[in-house]
């Protein structure tokens, strides 16, 4: 999972996110129909018929947590109107345990069950940091005849004790839209498809996105890929961003090489409204043959392939680890009692770690670029607990204090992988990094075979170098700080500073600008003074009425911040502002205030063969 933190935190600053019965018990299958053609009050109904029950009582889940999200997020709570028939039609007593279960009496005679799904979408406050809401690529949207996203875990639960059973999902749905999924379709009309899955958890692990028909598909080094989009207004297409997600995603697979064995793969991009019932939690979620990936339709051309490709990769990259290399926590995963596993640091962070570092070994980004990315990461792993051990934080994610370090997984989780690539990379000679370890791993265990918690760290030490286990005890486990320039100083390189082009309205969470509560209008900040503002002459409570003939206001404040970041230096641009009651016309040229910022450069020409192998091996 990636999840993204946008400025959306500005507007808050401003304003403080029928199936028959027979057949199923016979051939011991939970049979379901999910019903999208006829949606009511946006409620979607859900049919299930059970297999055979030889206990008087029966309890039926839907997922309090699915694996990739590390949240607590109660799907069952977004469910009502559960009933249970017998084969007569006659109800059954049915009593709710919690948020996510039902137990059903006189369950021999059970032969239905029906209940209504509403969507979590609508139900959204903010980003999803620091709220209880669903991660967006993990939720589920009923938007009737336009899009559905079908999460399964949301719409489908699971019997006590029989998750190992095979599972038919029958979707009815309307002919102008389609399912983009990885699974295979079994019934040939257009308006119902039928899926077949092995045991609940790989019917979990397989997203629908239903929508007008917009994709495409190309071939990767034998891998099938299919790339789909809804955008709500058309302003994308999958055609528009499919020319850099091959790029990238042959890269990948050039940068795993034999790990991956994946046939086909899916990415299901939903762009969001930016509207108080859509998304606000962007980024993405993975699967072991498909992505989930939710960001603003807004979003400029440029910035949105840039985020595809990071999050994208990342999700591409969980390929290797957890869903091939992985605990028994995974493997075993409990959706409504569950035990989380240590390792976070892998799962997470050498998955965010290969999405970085491929780019610079396959010549997507520049040395200087991947410098300045591990550089943000050290300084955002520090605003976080750099003293907590990753190990006791990852296996009490669900819980506090523990919950709010989890965005380290990403910075701090990335650095240990950097980190154990380069001890491998100077204790071999530059011949091996941490992508052969996680090759052996893969060959040690893999998707059917898990590893026990306790024992990973001496499995990767017996296949590493004695230092790899010293750094993973005293730095992962242990509650030390990580002295990155030691490991950086191996391949020869160090701190430096630059100077990076900043945002015009915003600075980390600092805004430039304010709101007039009265008129939503958006105005310049009395005590700011920058470079963009002195070169257009825009003072103290100047109100921006349009940028470049596009009018803002609090309403689509993020589609200004978000089209500002591809700005250029010196670039022509045109304001309407007012001033006290005068409106006016400004014309002029972007100047960036630029910031200064730590990076890291390279210092020590002798190591040059090691950091080659390191960036380029």
């Amino acid at each position: 999972m990636k999840k993204i933190l946008y400025t959306l935190a500005l507007a808050v600053t401003f304003w403080s996110c029928k199936t028959g019965s027979t057949g199923a018990a016979k051939s011991n299958t939970v049979e379901v129909n999910i019903n999208l053609t006829d949606v009511k009050d946006d409620k979607v109904l859900v049919t299930v018929t059970p297999p055979a029950i030889k206990t008087d009582e029966i309890v039926y889940s839907i997922p309090k947590t699915v694996p990739g999200t590390y949240s607590t997020d109660n799907y069952g709570k977004y469910s009502e109107d559960f009933k249970a028939f017998d084969a007569k039609g006659n109800p059954l007593t049915v009593k709710r345990i919690d948020d996510n279960s039902w137990s059903i009496s006189n369950a021999k005679t059970l032969k239905k069950i029906t209940y209504l799904v509403n969507d979590t979408f609508d139900t959204e406050k903010g980003t999803g940091f620091g709220n209880d809401d669903v991660f967006s690529p993990a939720g589920t949207n009923i938007n009737a005849g336009k899009n559905f996203m079908v999460n399964t875990h949301g719409f489908v639960g699971y019997f006590q004790d029989k998750l190992d059973i095979p599972y038919k999902v029958t979707i009815t749905h309307p002919e102008t839209l389609w399912g983009a999924t990885s699974m295979t379709d079994e019934d040939a009309s257009n308006t119902s498809d039928v899926f077949k899955t092995s045991r609940y958890a790989v019917l979990v692990e397989n997203p629908i996105m239903y929508a007008k028909p917009d994709y495409t598909t190309f071939n990767v080094n034998g891998m099938d890929i299919l790339i789909a989009v809804y955008s709500p207004t058309g302003k994308y297409t999958a055609e528009s961003i499919t020319p850099e997600m091959k790029t990238m995603m042959t890269a990948q697979k050039n940068f795993l090489g034999k790990v991956n064995s994946t046939k086909k793969y899916s990415v299901l991009v939903y762009l969001s409204s930016m509207e108080k019932d859509d998304a606000h939690g962007f980024g993405a979620l993975e699967h072991p043959t498909a992505t989930t990936v939710v960001l603003p339709e807004t979003m400029p051309k440029e910035k949105l392939v840039e985020t595809m490709k990071d999050v994208v990769s990342h999700e591409f990259f969980h390929i290797v680890t957890p869903l091939t290399i992985h605990s028994k926590e995974i493997q075993f995963f409990d959706y409504n009692a569950p035990k989380m596993s240590e390792h976070l640091w892998m799962y997470e962070g050498v998955t965010e770690y290969f999405a970085n570092l491929f780019q610079i070994n396959q010549g997507l980004i520049d040395e200087a670029e991947f410098y300045t990315r591990i550089a943000d990461k050290i300084d955002q792993s520090k605003q976080l607990n750099d003293t907590m051990s990753f190990t006791v934080m990852s296996k009490n994610v669900l819980e506090q204090p523990y919950k709010d370090q989890y965005l380290n997984v990403y910075q701090k989780g990335a650095l240990i992988g950097m980190c154990i690539d380069i001890i491998i990379r100077e204790k071999s000679n530059g011949e091996r990094g941490i992508l052969d370890l996680m090759h052996k791993l893969s060959d040690e265990y893999g998707v059917e075979k898990p590893f026990n918690d306790d024992e990973l760290f001496a499995k990767i030490t017996s296949l590493t170098y004695p230092e790899v286990g010293e750094f993973l005890n005293k730095y992962v486990a242990g509650t030390t700080p990580i002295p990155y320039d030691f490991y950086l100083a191996k391949v020869g390189v160090a701190k430096a500073t630059t100077k990076k082009p900043g945002n015009p309205f915003i600075k980390g969470q600092m805004p430039y600008i304010t709101i007039d509560k009265a008129t939503k209008e958006i105005a310049v900040r009395p005590e700011v003074e920058t470079e963009f503002f002195k070169n257009l002459n825009l003072k103290a409570g100047d109100k921006i009425l349009a940028v470049n003939n596009k009018s803002y206001n609090l309403d689509n404040i993020y589609d200004l911040i978000t089209e500002s970041e591809n700005w250029k230096e010196n670039d022509p641009i045109t304001l309407k502002i007012k001033r006290g009651a005068k409106e006016e016309t400004i014309k002029g040229t972007v100047k960036l205030p630029y910031e200064e910022a730590e990076t890291f450069t390279v210092t020590d020409p002798s190591k040059e063969k090691l950091k080659n192998a390191w960036l380029k091996g």
